[in-house]
């Protein structure tokens, strides 16, 4: 028998109103030119380096951007390359059951293709938890709302991800111009996350973050801290 209780009736209100907006936001970047792609590919990346030089984490995770997501295709390379000596990162790698496996980054002719679109290490497979010794965690997003709350492709395994992650671990969403908005529909179940990376503010911490890495200043613009 269907439930029509307040809390399921909700939920799906959420979800069709995820649906709607993820689609916006999809055709939104797809509308980008190949220049506009690769000016806000290039901005994104020097912001996150910078970030990465400044934190030096001994351990981080990011992804292979595929078609317009910012950061294009070479994020992973040129992260991996401002991490200091030992520095380690890692890559998603998907499982059947759209939970997130990690595995190392030995550079672009290491990767396979995935599901989804992705790209993937062939590497041994870390486990789940490999993302929890993480200092500094970089996820994809369509959008991210000033709560920190994300809305992704729809699959959850970001969200199961985040939830490994320490309180300490930075975690950041590239984005394009226009992606950090007021809100996004949320579940109970989404994870937010503590700042935002976009072309033309920098580095931004998200109002409702705590506990903010150590360098990272509450907002930032240009590729500059305030205050640093």
């Amino acid at each position: 028998m269907p439930d029509f209780s307040d809390g399921a009736e909700a939920a799906d209100v959420a979800h069709v109103a995820k649906r709607d907006v993820r689609a916006a936001l999809l055709a939104r970047r797809r509308a980008l030119s190949a220049a506009q792609r690769a000016a806000a590919a290039a901005r994104v990346q020097a912001e996150l380096v910078a970030l990465v030089r400044r934190l030096r984490p001994r351990r981080m995770t990011a992804y292979v951007p595929v078609g317009s997501e910012p950061g294009g295709p070479e994020l992973p390379e040129v992260l991996a390359a401002a991490l200091p000596a030992g520095g380690e990162l890692l890559l998603p790698v998907l499982r059947a059951d759209l939970d997130l496996d990690w595995a190392a980054w030995t550079g672009p002719d290491g990767l396979v293709a995935a599901g989804r679109g992705m790209r993937e290490p062939a590497g041994p497979r870390l486990g789940r938890s490999a993302v929890a010794g993480a200092e500094l965690v970089v996820v994809p997003a369509l959008a991210v709302d000033r709560r920190g709350l994300r809305l992704g492709r729809g699959g959850g395994s970001y969200d199961r991800a985040l939830a490994r992650v320490p309180v300490t671990a930075l975690t950041v969403v590239p984005l394009h111009d226009g992606e950090l908005v007021e809100a996004v529909p949320a579940e109970p179940h989404d994870r937010p996350v503590r700042a935002v990376v976009t072309p033309a503010e920098g580095l931004r911490t998200l109002d409702g973050a705590s506990g903010i890495a150590p360098g990272v200043a509450p907002h930032t613009s240009a590729g500059r801290i305030r205050g640093a």
